[in-house]
């Protein structure tokens, strides 16, 4: 892991080079993740390289800030990602759910404008159930099992895939997690998007109940520039359980919406 140094705190995040072939595509975790369920993405075969992923603040190997959940935090994961950015000379922002937001947040409210964006698993708007947000308030483990049932984070019931994701989750713990949740009940941008300038994907998982359709239809037609792809067989961490067809998809995006970008 690499790391910058911003607002007096530290960002880790970690650059595979690959072919070299650009633009440097930057990914965005949701909430109580880190950079690794982009790892079908950063590897070899991945739609882009040098590809980077971070962990935001509180998150993996990256320093921890004391902000309120809502817009402070939106604009500290926002401080992360352009910091980022800028270190690496990134071009293209990819963001799944909280990660999502955070990368529209970063278009509306920071002065880094990325050449393209992908808005994987997440929406305009991103209200918690109420039940989710209790649980995390006092029940952190029937959060974790609450989430990991059938089409949420995964449409799969492979341990495989369940197993790690649960263990991140506590990893990552129930203070961060909780901020990173309330910060999504927060966040709304409906209003906002005719500014989002860039070519944008609206990629949604076809099960996916926890950022269903609906949201990623919204992006795509009230955006300027958004376009709209599914992937099939999966739910909201589509990255990690169809890394192929999620992979195809930003592929051929990137080849229409970013000049020098040749699918492979």
């Amino acid at each position: 892991m690499e790391t910058v140094e911003h607002h007096g705190r530290t960002t880790a995040y970690r650059t595979v080079t690959g072919d070299g072939s650009g633009p440097v595509t930057l990914y965005v975790h949701g909430s109580g993740a880190t950079h690794r369920p982009w790892s079908r993405q950063y590897a070899p075969g991945g739609p882009a390289h040098p590809a980077v992923a971070l962990d935001l603040s509180g998150h993996g190997d990256s320093g921890d800030v004391t902000t309120a959940p809502g817009r402070e935090t939106l604009d500290a994961y926002a401080e992360d990602v352009v910091a980022v950015a800028r270190a690496v000379d990134a071009t293209v922002l990819v963001g799944n759910s909280l990660g999502g937001a955070v990368a529209q947040w970063v278009a509306l409210e920071t002065d880094w404008d990325p050449d393209a964006l992908v808005l994987a698993g997440t929406g305009p708007a991103l209200p918690v159930f109420d039940g989710l947000l209790a649980w995390l308030d006092d029940d952190f483990e029937r959060a974790v099992q609450f989430l990991h049932g059938r089409d949420r984070l995964f449409h799969a019931t492979d341990e495989s895939l369940l197993a790690p994701s649960r263990e991140q989750l506590r990893a990552v713990g129930r203070r961060v997690t909780r901020r990173d949740f309330r910060t999504c009940d927060y966040f709304d941008v409906r209003e906002r998007l005719p500014a989002v300038e860039a070519p944008t994907l609206a990629l949604c998982g076809e099960h996916d109940r926890l950022t269903p359709r609906r949201y990623h239809e919204t992006l795509a037609r009230e955006l300027p520039r958004g376009e709209f792809a599914v992937v099939p067989d999966a739910a909201h961490l589509a990255m990690l359980e169809r890394p192929a067809a999620f992979n195809r998809a930003v592929e051929g995006f990137l080849d229409d919406a970013v000049d020098g970008y040749s699918a492979r």
